[in-house]
C-alpha cells in the first residue's frame, strides 16, 4: 500500500516544513485553578497588584514635526525651519492634507498629485521627557510599524536602519537615553517602478501600488511608538489554547510562555486570573512558584495546564456565542532571594529596583480544525472541511482588503465595516495577500463578532521569492506571536496566487513558523491551492448572458475568489466627483470617473461593465449603469453562494471578492470606501441567511426551455423547531402568480434538506421577465423571505418596467432625538468595555444588530394591488449642492438594516435605520 495515498496534503507540507519545535513541547505542570466570582476576581487582583512597581511605559503617540528631504547631517541639527505637524499613529498624505498642502486624495484625481510625495523622504521628530521618578532599567525603544523603511536616531546617534512595514524596529536605548531626549526617524520613500513588481523590494501591503484600485503607496509611521522599561523578568508571549476538541469541550487549556531577564537570579511567583470578558461566568484564579533551577538556563520556557470550571465556548456567528475571556498574569520576583544575592555582591541588582512584569490578553475556549471532504484524504487536496468545537460547518466567505490606502485604520472604521460583515452572516474571511496581517482592533472586532480569519502573509504571485528574506521572516515572527491567541483566526497563507517557488525557502519558513509559533492551525503555501480554485470570468470575453449562468452553474469544492465589479451608490459616486463632472455621461476618458475604475481601465473595465449593465437597464446614465451594474454583480454573486450551501459538504464553502474596498470607485467590493452598502450586500446577507429557503438555478436567461429548479431548506444551526411551512411562488411579467408550491413539516432536518422541486414552464419572451419567491413561515410568522429574477435579459428593462404599486414610508413619530443619542452613547459605552450581554435572541440567530448603527424605526407599506419588487430605503439627494471634497469626505453612509425587499400588496415591514433625515423609499416598481 502506497502510504502517501493515506495522506491529505495538510500533513505533507506539514512534514516537509521540517518544524524544530512547536509552544507545547516543554513537559506540562498542572496548575489548580480556585474559582472566583467577578468581584473576589477584582479584588484578588487588586490586592496582588496594589503596591507593586512595574516596569514603566510610555508611548510616544501624538503631534510630531515632519519635513521633506534634506540630507543626514542637515536634518540632525535642530532647526528644521517650516514644519508640518503630523500625527503619529498616522501617514504623511494625511498630514498634507491637513496642512493644506494636498487635496483630499481619494477626490477626483487628487491621487496623481498625492503620489509625487509617496516617493520623497520624510523626516519626523518629536522630543520626549523620560520620568525621573521611574524606574527605566535597560529601557526599548519599539516601532509597532513604520511604512516602508526607516532610519532611527536618538539624541544624535544612530540606532540603525529598518525595512519592512509590519512590526520594528526595536532598539536597547539604555545607554543613549536621558532626562530630556530627541528621537528623529527617517521615513524612506515608497519604490518607484512597475507597480507589478516594484513593492518585491520591501514587505508592505501592495494593494495601493497601482495593479489593483489606487496607485498611492503608504508612507509613514502608521503605528505607535513606545517606550518600555525591562521588568526583573518579563513575561514574553503568553499563548493559550484549548489544544484539540477533548480539551475545548472540558474547560482544559494549554499556556505556554518565555520568561527572561538580564539577572542570574530570577525565582519568583507567576499569578494568573482567567475571567469571562463579555459575559457574566466563573472566573479562576492560579498561581506557579517559579524556582530559576527548574528554569531552563537558555529558554525560560513554561507549558502550564489548568481546567476551567462551568466554562463557555466561543462559536463563529450562527453557530452559538462570541464568549470571551480575559488572561491576566503577573510575574513578581523573589524579594528574599534577590536582597541575598545583593548583599553577597553576587549581582549588583538593588532590591529597591525589582520590578513586576504584568501581561493581558483576551482569548476564546474553541477547536477549530479542517477535517477531510467527504471523499477523504489525498495527497494533493488540503482538508477543506471546517469544524468547531466538534461541529462541521460550511464556509459563508468573502475578501477582506485592506481598509484604506493611506492607513487610515481607525477601530470606529472597522466597526462599521465588520458590523455590516456580520449582518451579511459571513462567517469566514480571507485577509488576502495583497493586503496585511491585520490589526489588534480588526482580530478583536472578529472575535466579539465571531467571523473566521484567513491570515495570509503579504505576498502576491511569488512575490515571496524575491522580497528581503529577513523582512518577511521578522513580519512573520512578529505577528504570528501578535495574532495567535485570537480565537477568530483559523488559518494561515503564504500569499496570493502563487503558481511558482511553492517550495522557495521562504515559503518554507512561513510554513515552519506556522508550526513552531502556532502548532494550532493549518497553513496553506497559497490561495488557490489544493481544492480551491479562483475565477475572474468577467476579463474572459464571455457575454453577460453566458457569464452569469457560468456562475449560477459553478461547481467548486471551494471557490475563495470570484466576483464582479460594481459601481457604489450614486450618493458615493458623487463623493469622489467634482462637480464638473458629476452630470456627465457618458464619462470622459482619462477623467475622475475613469481615474475611480479597477486598474485605471486598462483592462476595458468600463465596457465591460456597460455591457453587463445593459442585461438590466440601457446604460446611457450614471444613474443606470450604478443600478445595473449592481444588479449584476447581485445575479453573478448569489446563485454561486446559494448553489454551494445547497451541495454542502461536497462544496464546503464560497469566498466572494470582496467585502470591501482601499479605495473609492467602482470595484469587486460590496460595501464601498465611505462604508456604504450596494444592493449586493443585501442579497449577500439573504444568501448567507442561517434559516431560509433557496432555489437552485442553472440558467438565469433561457425563457425557451422548461426548468426543473431544486428547492431547498438551509439551517445553519438546527434551530428550526414546530411546525413550518416553506413556500415558493413564481411571478409572470404581469407580477401575476403563474403557479406556487409549498411543504409542511416540523422541527429541522439538518443543515441542508431538498424539500422538492418547481417545475417552471417555457414562455414567451413577452411573459418575461420571472419572479421568484420564497420564504419560510411559522405561525403566521415571515421567518424568511427572498425573491430571485430569471429572463431579464430577454427585452432590456423589463425589471423596471413591472406594474406600478404604491408605497407608503411612515416615520414613528416617538422617536426623540436627544434620548436616542444618549441610549447610542450608552450602547458604546458597554461595548468598549466588552461586558455587554449577547442574549438577544437574533444574535443569536447571527443577525447581529446595533441601536448605535440603526437608532431610527421606520415602516414601509405597500398600498397598491401588486407586489412591490426590491423595496429600498435610501435619502434623498442634491447632487449640485454636495460640498466639496474636504467638506464631504467623513459624512457617515446611510444605512438600512434590510433593503430591495419584498412586499405583497397590503403588507407592511418595520425597519431600523441609521437616520430618518432626507429619507425616502422606492421600488423597481413604484418611482413617484
Amino acid at each position: 500500500m502506497n502510504t502517501r495515498q493515506l495522506l491529505s496534503k495538510d500533513l505533507l507540507d506539514r512534514q516537509s516544513f521540517e518544524a524544530r519545535y512547536t509552544p507545547w513541547d516543554h513537559p506540562v505542570q498542572q496548575l489548580e485553578a480556585r474559582p472566583l466570582n467577578t468581584q473576589d476576581s477584582t479584588d484578588y487582583w487588586q490586592q496582588l497588584t496594589g503596591s507593586l512597581q512595574t516596569a514603566p511605559q510610555m508611548l510616544l503617540d501624538g503631534i510630531w514635526e515632519m519635513v521633506e528631504g534634506g540630507t543626514d547631517e542637515m536634518r540632525l541639527q535642530e532647526d528644521w525651519g517650516n514644519v508640518i505637524p503630523v500625527q503619529v499613529p498616522g501617514s504623511i498624505h494625511q498630514a498634507l492634507v491637513e496642512a493644506g498642502i494636498i487635496g483630499d486624495p481619494a477626490f477626483g484625481e487628487n491621487a496623481d498629485t498625492a503620489k509625487v510625495y509617496s516617493h520623497k523622504t520624510w523626516w519626523h521628530r518629536c522630543s520626549f521627557t523620560l520620568d525621573p521618578n521611574r524606574k527605566w532599567q535597560q529601557p526599548k525603544l519599539n516601532f509597532a510599524g513604520v511604512s516602508p523603511a526607516c532610519e532611527v536616531w536618538l539624541n544624535g546617534h544612530s540606532l540603525g536602519y529598518h525595512n519592512g512595514a509590519f512590526g520594528g524596529p526595536a532598539y536597547d536605548i539604555s545607554a543613549i537615553v536621558q532626562k530630556e531626549n530627541t528621537l528623529i526617524v527617517k521615513v524612506h520613500p515608497a519604490p518607484l517602478g512597475n507597480e507589478w513588481n516594484i513593492w518585491h523590494s520591501t514587505v508592505v501591503f501592495n494593494c495601493n501600488y497601482g495593479w489593483h484600485y489606487v496607485n498611492l503607496p503608504a508612507v509613514g509611521i502608521w503605528q505607535s511608538v513606545q517606550i518600555e522599561g525591562e521588568p526583573t523578568v518579563s513575561i514574553d508571549n503568553p499563548y493559550i489554547a484549548a489544544l484539540n476538541e477533548d480539551n475545548a469541550i472540558a474547560g482544559r487549556l494549554d499556556l505556554s510562555m518565555t520568561l527572561s531577564s538580564s539577572s542570574a537570579y530570577w525565582a519568583g511567583t507567576l499569578h494568573g486570573v482567567i475571567e469571562p470578558d463579555n459575559f457574566a461566568g466563573t472566573a479562576v484564579s492560579f498561581s506557579h512558584v517559579i524556582d530559576a533551577e527548574n528554569v531552563a538556563t537558555d529558554e525560560g520556557s513554561l507549558h502550564l495546564q489548568l481546567q476551567i470550571p462551568d466554562h463557555q465556548l466561543w462559536w463563529p456567528i450562527d453557530m452559538g456565542e462570541q464568549h470571551l475571556y480575559r488572561l491576566k498574569l503577573l510575574y513578581i520576583p523573589d524579594n528574599t532571594k534577590q536582597q541575598t544575592a545583593a548583599q553577597a555582591d553576587i549581582d549588583p541588582m538593588d532590591i529597591s529596583t525589582v520590578l513586576a512584569d504584568s501581561k493581558e490578553l483576551t482569548f476564546g475556549i474553541r477547536d477549530i480544525r479542517m477535517d477531510p471532504l467527504p471523499q477523504g484524504q489525498q495527497p494533493e487536496m488540503y482538508n477543506w472541511t471546517f469544524t468547531v468545537n466538534g461541529q462541521p460547518f460550511f464556509a459563508k466567505g468573502t475578501g477582506w482588503c485592506t481598509m484604506d490606502a493611506l492607513m487610515d485604520f481607525r477601530r470606529e472604521k472597522y466597526e462599521h465595516f465588520l458590523a455590516l460583515t456580520a449582518q451579511q452572516h459571513v462567517n469566514f474571511m480571507r485577509a488576502w495577500g495583497g493586503g496585511m496581517p491585520e490589526t489588534d482592533d480588526f482580530y478583536d472586532l472578529c472575535d466579539r463578532l465571531g467571523i473566521l480569519i484567513m491570515q495570509e502573509w503579504p505576498t502576491c504571485w511569488g512575490s515571496h521569492a524575491n522580497q528581503p528574506y529577513d523582512a518577511l521572516e521578522e513580519t512573520v515572527i512578529i505577528n504570528t506571536l501578535r495574532l495567535r491567541n485570537h480565537p477568530s483566526l483559523i488559518m494561515w497563507g503564504g500569499g496570493n496566487e502563487t503558481s511558482s517557488e511553492l517550495d522557495h525557502e521562504s515559503m518554507q519558513m512561513m510554513g515552519r513558523y506556522s508550526i513552531e509559533l502556532d502548532g494550532t492551525r493549518p497553513f496553506h503555501r497559497t490561495d488557490p491551492l489544493g481544492g480551491s480554485t479562483h475565477d475572474h470570468i468577467v476579463w474572459n470575453g464571455w457575454t453577460p448572458a453566458y457569464s452569469f449562468d457560468y456562475y449560477a452553474g459553478l461547481d467548486d469544492r471551494m471557490l475563495s475568489e470570484f466576483g464582479l465589479a460594481s459601481s457604489p451608490n450614486m450618493e458615493s459616486v458623487k463623493r469622489y466627483l467634482p462637480e464638473a463632472e458629476r452630470t456627465v455621461w457618458p464619462p470622459e476618458p482619462g477623467k475622475s470617473f475613469y481615474h475611480h475604475l479597477p486598474a485605471f481601465d486598462t483592462r476595458d473595465e468600463m465596457r465591460i461593465l456597460s455591457e453587463f449593465a445593459d442585461s438590466f437597464v440601457p446604460c446611457d446614465s450614471l444613474e443606470n449603469f450604478v443600478t445595473g451594474t449592481q444588479m449584476a454583480q447581485v445575479v453573478s454573486l448569489r446563485h454561486k453562494m446559494e448553489r454551494a450551501r445547497c451541495h454542502w459538504p461536497e462544496q464546503i464553502g464560497v469566498v466572494t471578492y470582496k467585502l470591501n474596498d482601499v479605495y473609492p470607485g467602482v470595484s469587486w467590493a460590496t460595501i464601498d470606501w465611505y462604508g456604504a452598502p450596494k444592493m449586493s450586500h443585501y442579497f449577500t446577507a439573504d444568501a448567507y441567511a442561517p434559516l431560509m429557503v433557496s432555489i437552485v438555478f442553472d440558467k438565469l436567461n433561457s425563457p425557451e426551455h422548461q426548468q426543473s429548479l431544486p428547492v431547498y431548506l438551509l439551517d445553519d444551526r438546527k434551530q428550526l423547531t414546530g411546525e413550518w411551512t416553506a413556500g415558493v411562488r413564481v411571478y409572470d411579467a404581469n407580477l401575476q402568480v403563474m403557479l406556487s408550491e409549498s411543504w409542511q413539516d416540523s422541527g429541522s432536518s439538518g443543515q441542508v434538506r431538498q424539500l422538492g422541486q418547481v417545475d417552471i414552464p417555457a414562455c414567451s419572451l413577452e411573459a418575461a421577465p420571472l419572479l421568484v419567491v420564497s420564504e419560510l413561515i411559522q405561525a403566521g410568522n415571515v421567518l424568511n423571505r427572498t425573491f430571485y429574477w430569471i429572463n431579464f435579459d430577454a427585452r432590456q428593462g423589463v425589471l423596471m418596467n413591472l406594474p406600478d404599486t404604491e408605497l407608503d414610508l411612515h416615520i414613528q413619530p416617538d422617536q426623540d432625538k436627544e434620548k436616542i443619542e444618549q441610549q447610542v452613547e450608552a450602547e458604546q459605552h458597554k461595548q468598549q468595555n466588552g461586558m455587554e450581554q449577547a442574549a438577544d435572541s437574533n444574535k443569536q440567530h447571527g443577525k447581529v444588530e446595533s441601536r448605535s448603527q440603526y437608532p431610527y424605526q421606520v415602516t414601509v407599506t405597500n398600498r397598491g394591488n401588486c407586489p412591490a419588487v426590491a423595496v429600498e430605503l435610501y435619502q434623498t439627494v442634491d447632487y449640485q449642492l454636495l460640498p466639496g471634497e474636504a467638506e464631504y469626505h467623513d459624512e457617515p453612509p446611510f444605512l438600512a438594516e434590510d433593503n430591495f425587499i419584498w412586499l405583497d400588496s397590503g403588507e407592511s415591514r418595520t425597519l431600523q435605520v441609521s437616520s430618518i433625515q432626507n429619507i425616502a423609499v422606492r421600488a423597481w416598481n413604484s418611482r413617484s
